[in-house]
């Protein structure tokens, strides 16, 4: 089993990899498809299904839906352009993907939250559609969301293609499909976790490659959690929700170095590190998939906390720390998911703890066995966590919880580190546990915004 650092780590604007990326990488594909078609396509229909319609207009889905028409993607999304596409089909009613002309894209006609029709394959599922001058559909794909920006056809999800390569695909020397496989590699090659996930990384990409791809994560990572701790204000969609990151940060800053400060306030400082980063996921800002958008600033909160508050550290050691998370968060989504649609939020906070633990072990000298023992330490305290955010918006709870993944992270981390790495629960058996939670868990908790505290607190 295969997947890259750079598919779990992807560059992309919140506020949801599921409900803005999914769906904007979804109109893309569907683009390309139409360019290939010997018929002349003079108007366009998207269906959102699921999660997509109960929480879409509070995941900005509607806007990200027209956007991936228009035919931009995440990763390269100039905000001045998409705005300026946005008005364009407000006043018009037309989208001009390149190379398929002016298109007929009327929002209120077009556009459809269907909260009674889920589709089969996944929570996440979308129509997509292409109409002729008459207004009748002469081509249409289903495509399916399943968390992280990713997004597959319904005939890729059948065939669970999304975790595989193409046969032709070359093998990677350490194709470990379970946390068994990734140790027993480890113990009979002698090399790292990090080590084995950059030989298969080489496969495709040369060092230089994966080495400035992975700095260029990490940059997008810090740029974003310092533009979350210097801005302040309300967040958009209606809850009047405060950005606090700033303001927290500064309060920090004054009292360091300050005599008798008590040791938990470091708790605070990687609490705001996370909360400046989904601060600036749930204002629409640039994030990078950690590994989804609702969990973006896990991750990076625990190497910003380890970069600035332990001795030695040093962001030469980024790769590391990356490329073992990555291996973790692979087997997350190999073996469960992470999509909090499909699982909750232990499938997005609790697999973006497990895998900051298991790369702050790494970075800190931790043992394979260690390293896996922390991952499955913060997973463990993660299981059943429920996926309800107030009107559908990444908001309330979900930056908080970032924060908290990352306090449990460092736990998780520093616990492994006094062990040997032999432990009781194997991390298979925490993500196996994941899975079936997620099975068993109401829809009501999986990111519809049905239960919990979307429907118990005030939310207007």
């Amino acid at each position: 089993m295969f997947l890259s650092v750079f598919d779990l780590f992807k560059v992309g604007v919140g506020p949801s990899s599921s409900h803005t990326m999914g769906p904007m990488v979804a109109g893309a594909r569907f683009l390309d498809e139409l360019r290939q078609q010997p018929f002349r396509v003079h108007g366009l229909r998207a269906s959102l299904h699921g999660s997509l319609a109960f929480t879409g207009k509070g995941h900005a889905t509607d806007r990200a839906t027209i956007l991936g028409l228009a035919g931009f993607v995440p990763a390269t999304l100039d905000m001045e352009a998409a705005e300026a596409a946005l008005a364009r089909n407000r006043d018009s009613k037309l989208l001009s993907p390149e190379g398929l002309g002016d298109l007929a894209f009327d929002p209120d006609r077009d556009l459809r939250f269907d909260y009674d029709n889920a589709l089969p394959g996944h929570a996440n599922g979308m129509t997509l559609s292409a109409t002729d001058a008459q207004g009748d559909v002469i081509f249409h794909r289903i495509y399916y969301s399943i968390g992280g920006g990713f997004v597959l056809t319904d005939g890729e999800l059948a065939n669970k293609g999304n975790d595989k390569r193409s046969d032709n695909a070359p093998a990677v020397p350490y194709p470990f499909a379970s946390a068994a496989e990734m140790l027993e590699m480890a113990r009979s090659s002698g090399k790292s976790i990090a080590r084995m996930k950059h030989d298969n990384e080489r496969v495709y990409r040369s060092d230089a490659e994966i080495r400035q791809g992975l700095m260029r994560i990490w940059q997008v990572m810090r740029d974003c959690m310092d533009r979350g701790l210097t801005t302040d204000g309300i967040l958009p969609g209606g809850l009047s929700v405060k950005r606090r990151a700033k303001a927290i940060h500064e309060k920090l800053l004054a009292e360091r170095g300050m005599n008798l400060t008590a040791p938990h306030v470091i708790n605070d400082w990687m609490s705001t590190y996370a909360m400046a980063v989904n601060e600036e996921n749930a204002a629409g800002g640039q994030v990078v998939t950690a590994p989804t958008n609702g969990a973006a600033g896990t991750v990076p909160a625990v190497i910003r906390y380890w970069l600035d508050h332990v001795p030695g550290a040093s962001e030469r050691d980024i790769p590391e720390f990356l490329l073992t998370a990555a291996a973790i968060g692979g087997l997350v989504k190999h073996n469960a998911s992470i999509s909090g649609a499909e699982a909750g939020c232990q499938a997005e906070v609790g697999s973006a703890s497990a895998m900051a633990a298991a790369g702050l072990a790494a970075v800190l000298g931790g043992t394979p066995e260690q390293v896996e023992n922390a991952a499955e330490i913060a997973l463990e305290h993660h299981l059943g966590m429920t996926c309800d955010p107030v009107r559908g918006l990444v908001q309330v709870p979900c930056i908080e919880r970032n924060g908290l993944g990352a306090i449990k992270a460092v736990s998780a981390a520093s616990l492994s580190l006094r062990g040997d790495g032999t432990h009781f629960v194997p991390l298979d058996a925490a993500i196996e546990t994941m899975r079936q939670t997620g099975r068993d868990m109401s829809d009501k908790y999986k990111e519809t915004s049905l239960g919990g505290l979307a429907v118990n607190v005030p939310n207007c």
